[in-house]
């Protein structure tokens, strides 16, 4: 996606929204991603995003996307990187999730709103609000964002 100054801040909105699925992948053994996404095994990797995600959203939010990728060498971490598409109501968010040992990372490459305002922080601010409805466990939401 090119950045534009509202990139940021969404990637934050998803990132925190989702953390708790990246938590949940990151439980599983790097090498068995891995060997999935060598051998192109997409449906079995979808079974372990939607098995992860069902627990905090509703069904159809979190899906793996088209693919994925990974990196590991000898003198490094492993590190797995998964294409998901976020549908919560109103908007899709193309994104590439990064799994590390320590850490998760979130890139999106393209939002679609279906509806868009011609307010950009009208946007974001629908982006928030539509992501924390799609959840399980209600949290509370500031919606200042600036």
């Amino acid at each position: 996606m090119k950045k534009c100054p509202f990139t940021e801040q969404r990637e934050k909105i998803v990132a925190d929204a989702i953390s708790p699925v990246a938590s949940e992948l990151r439980l599983l053994d790097a090498a068995d991603i891995i060997s999935l996404l060598r051998f192109e095994f997409y449906s079995s990797i979808a079974d372990l995003v939607a098995s992860a995600a069902e627990l905090y959203f509703h069904p159809g939010t979190v899906n793996f996307g088209a693919g994925g990728d990974y990196r590991l060498e000898w003198s490094g971490e492993p590190e797995v990187i998964l294409d998901l598409e976020i549908r919560p109501k109103g908007v899709t968010i193309y994104a590439r999730l990064s799994l590390t040992d320590l850490k998760a990372g979130l890139e999106i490459s393209h939002i679609a709103f279906q509806e868009s305002s011609g307010d950009p922080n009208q946007n974001t601010d629908f982006l928030a609000r539509t992501l924390a409805a799609s959840k399980f466990v209600k949290e509370p939401m500031d919606f200042a964002h600036s």
